[in-house]
């Protein structure tokens, strides 16, 4: 008992302890003034990605092209996917491009502060410009990429829908889970180390547990809100399915379940994010 007594006595003043508090709207100025600092992350990601490459800036086209080649023969013919009436190709390659700049988002966001300690130790600025920079870099190769759709819509003769007017909000779905989840890779790679490893073979997973290669409608109805919940991708690849291939509307009720869990990862991630990154110089 006077041990107890000893330590609370030993304890420091509550009005000295540090506590951690997210304040949104200087966050947000906060962000808004590093916005260079983000750029010049993503250039100099960018130069060092393609420096000395014999392709360059192909190889932002060279993987979704490859994996929706492979697709074409192997899950077309075998599995039989029904498309609703749109080219294979086409299909596949709507659900690889949201899918490829998610998986490069986070990959490149979880090693954003590792490798960047000598500069986060020297200079300070929010920590989160570094994942934002790889996020940054992931959709100017996305937007590379998305050139190869033109060409797949003259080469198989398949115009798309007026309802694309939709994308823009299935785009905003698609960015807060992004963010979300590559602020939680980069922050939780500091402190497990053990990510750099597994991270890989989960995106891996993650693309066949993900409707890229199939639609939506090959998981059971009933699954379908709880999917929702879990992987947001999957309304939203679905939605650029039904929008710019279909003429059709997205599936609002999936969407919405996928709007708000990616929202509620994006803010929980971002506050987590926010809380221990007073912590990175220690544990680097």
């Amino acid at each position: 008992m006077a041990g107890v007594v000893d330590e609370q006595a030993d304890a420091p003043p509550e009005d000295l302890l540090f506590r951690r508090r997210v304040q949104p709207l200087a966050v947000l100025k906060e962000l808004w003034q590093a916005r260079e600092l983000a750029r010049t992350l993503a250039e100099r990601e960018l130069r060092a990605r393609y420096k000395q490459t014999f392709l360059g800036f192909a190889w932002a086209v060279i993987t979704p092209v490859m994996l929706m080649i492979v697709f074409t023969l192997f899950f077309d013919k075998v599995a039989n996917i029904d498309t609703g009436g749109a080219p294979y190709p086409l299909f596949s390659y709507v659900g690889l491009l949201p899918w490829t700049f998610f998986s490069s988002s986070v990959s490149s966001a979880s090693q954003s502060l590792v490798s960047n300690m000598s500069l986060l130790n020297k200079v300070y600025c929010p920590r989160e410009v570094f994942p934002m920079g790889s996020i940054l870099v992931a959709g100017l190769d996305t937007v590379i990429a998305t050139g190869v759709l033109g060409l797949l819509f003259a080469v198989t003769q398949y115009a798309p829908r007026i309802t694309s007017v939709y994308v823009p909000i299935l785009l905003a779905v698609q960015l807060c889970f992004t963010l979300g989840v590559a602020l939680l890779a980069a922050i939780a790679t500091v402190y497990i180390r053990d990510l750099r490893q597994s991270l890989p073979m989960f995106l891996q997973l993650g693309l066949f547990a993900t409707p890229v290669a199939f639609g939506l409608e090959e998981i059971p109805a009933s699954l379908r809100p709880l999917y929702a919940v879990l992987n947001p991708l999957g309304p939203v690849i679905d939605g650029y399915r039904d929008t710019v291939l279909l003429g059709q509307a997205p599936d609002w009720g999936l969407l919405g379940l996928g709007a708000a869990s990616s929202l509620v990862l994006l803010l929980g991630g971002y506050t987590l994010f926010k809380r221990l990154e007073t912590g990175i110089a220690d544990v680097a």
